[in-house]
């Protein structure tokens, strides 16, 4: 499975996450969106997901915090226990023995990021 895992401000538009997602998905097919539990009652979220017509996957905080990912977000760090919420949420979402494809993709307005994760067993 491959997921694209989100991680946003509050001020982030449905154009935001479009925009990180397009940059990070480079030619793959994603199979589900993934991103913090928290963030679920974000109305960009809801009008992303639901244009993408994707699953989405909401994963506990407790679930991304120890995830290594190749960069660092002060902020995600702090907040999450993880240093990038995009990373760690595809690789959560992607299973056991996943890995990222790329690391996170900023959208061009920097409030949104994207990074996709292949699981590990096909």
């Amino acid at each position: 499975m491959i997921v694209a895992g989100l991680g946003f401000s509050s001020q982030a538009t449905a154009s935001s996450l479009r925009a990180a997602f397009d940059q990070a998905r480079t030619g793959q097919n994603v199979d589900a969106l993934a991103t913090v539990a928290d963030k679920e009652s974000h109305p960009a979220l809801a009008e992303f997901a639901a244009t993408a017509a994707l699953p989405l996957h909401l994963i506990t905080p407790d679930d991304l915090a120890g995830q290594r990912t190749l960069t660092c977000s002060n902020r995600s760090r702090a907040t999450y226990g993880t240093g990038s919420v995009a990373e760690a949420s595809a690789l959560a979402a992607a299973g056991p023995g996943a890995r990222l494809l790329s690391p996170r993709q900023i959208s061009d307005d920097r409030l949104a990021t994207c990074a996709i994760a292949i699981g590990g067993q096909t």
